[in-house]
């Protein structure tokens, strides 16, 4: 189930990452400023991460239990509820884009090219909840394949679009940093329409019609339980990455630049860990509801397994390849020598971090997503923020990046533990009913 994914975000990233270098062929302040929107769209993102987690558990614990029309209900519920929150949420961006930013660190010469950026992207955004809440109605019938496909049509028609739309061509102006944004809204109309078309006509997963109040208030409920809790949890990393953009900022507009850099990097490096932990959950969920809890305990300790080898053979080839990422990504020299400080640093961590990660999905697949916030809470408000921002006051942005890795290794022990114990608890409880 996981191989699938891993192409889709393969593309996906890599088109991301395709994005970045064209906006940073602008120049600094254009790197610097899409830099800062890393945390705000990602906390859109996040949104849909949440709502597709409980939109994924919800409809395979049901299609385990062999209830299929209620499965269908309630993906179509969760399409509804995704278009009302995300744009509720966009809408409310978009009115406060020059305070956010401006709390966040950003100058007065950053801030026109973050408003040309965000005051399209937040439609985008919009049109984004779709295509991710669809495509977790397929995984939670077990479908990988399809939702890869999506991902990455869409990131292959982002990446085609933004250099036309970036730079211009013929009868098409340039756009700058906005044609970026106008390239990844065109591609989620795409996506939008091509996730409605399958789940509705193709494979009749959703239902061809709008819920009834009744309908929609009883999918959103259960949908909600673990959507809410799940979306929290992943609104806390944006929240705490815009806390780190901030101590970031201090170092200055070299550091914002190649700190947004790094982060489109890590997103790159974690893209087994990220489909695994869209794929692992179905598999969860699935067993969860047919009682096969020894299933669920293999398949957790397995996966974390090997993404702790998998990870530290990434860390290898980025700190290997970090002098040549860097150049390929900067103009200026310190900014390449503060990416190529990243690269050799904080991929270290991300093993650790893909523990998390995969605790936290598993959490939510086996329907307890307030455990699920509260090791997101304790990672990053009481772990992650607090050691970094002291690391960088005693050490600058080494003593930044270090204590980061410091508070994964104290997360992840937090994570594995209680994983585990929650597993032994289910299984005595099977045991005794």
């Amino acid at each position: 189930m996981t191989v699938p994914m891993i192409y889709g975000m393969i593309l996906l990233m890599t088109f991301g990452l395709v994005d970045t270098f064209f906006v940073s062929l602008l120049g600094t302040d254009e790197l610097a400023a899409i830099s800062f929107t890393f945390p705000v769209t990602f906390t859109v993102i996040s949104l849909n991460i949440g709502l597709g987690i409980g939109t994924s558990a919800v409809i395979g614990r049901y299609l385990g239990r062999g209830e299929q029309h209620l499965a269908h209900e309630f993906g179509t519920g969760a399409l509804m509820l995704a278009f009302l929150l995300v744009g509720g949420l966009c809408l409310i961006g978009w009115l406060t884009i020059d305070p956010i930013f401006l709390a966040l660190g950003a100058t007065a010469q950053e801030m026109p090219h973050i408003r040309d950026y965000m005051g399209t992207w937040y439609l985008a955004g919009i049109m984004l909840a779709m295509p991710m809440v669809g495509n977790s109605v397929l995984r939670g019938a077990g479908d990988t394949k399809t939702p890869s496909k999506i991902m990455a049509a869409g990131g292959l028609i982002n990446a085609l679009l933004d250099p036309l739309l970036i730079f211009g061509w013929g009868p098409v102006p340039a756009m700058g940093i906005q044609g970026a944004a106008l390239a990844t809204l065109i591609a989620w109309i795409v996506g939008v329409i091509t996730i409605i078309y399958l789940l509705a006509f193709r494979r009749k997963l959703i239902l061809a019609r709008l819920l009834t109040w009744p309908e929609f208030r009883a999918s959103s409920r259960a949908i909600l339980h673990i959507g809410l809790p799940a979306a929290g949890a992943n609104m806390l990393t944006p929240l705490a990455g815009g806390v780190l953009t901030a101590i970031v900022a201090g170092f200055g507009t070299e550091a914002v630049a190649a700190w947004g850099v790094g982060n489109r990097l890590e997103s790159l490096a974690s893209i087994i860990v990220l489909a695994l932990s869209m794929s692992l959950p179905p598999f969860i969920s699935q067993n969860f509801g047919a009682g096969k809890l020894h299933r669920v305990a293999e398949a957790y300790r397995l996966a974390i397994r090997f993404v702790l080898v998998w990870q530290f053979v990434m860390f290898a080839v980025l700190w290997i390849a970090s002098g040549l990422l860097a150049g390929l990504f900067a103009k200026e020299a310190q900014v390449a020598e503060l990416i190529g400080l990243f690269l050799s640093v904080v991929p270290l961590g991300y093993g650790l971090q893909g523990v998390i990660i995969l605790s936290n999905s598993s959490f939510n697949a086996m329907h307890k997503p307030m455990s699920a916030l509260g090791l997101s809470t304790a990672r990053l408000f009481i772990f992650f923020v607090p050691l970094s921002y002291f690391g960088s006051l005693l050490f600058g942005l080494h003593g930044m990046f270090w204590a980061g890795i410091v508070a994964n290794l104290l997360t992840a022990g937090l994570a594995y533990s209680w994983f585990n114990r929650v597993i032994k608890a289910e299984l005595n409880a099977g045991v005794t009913a």
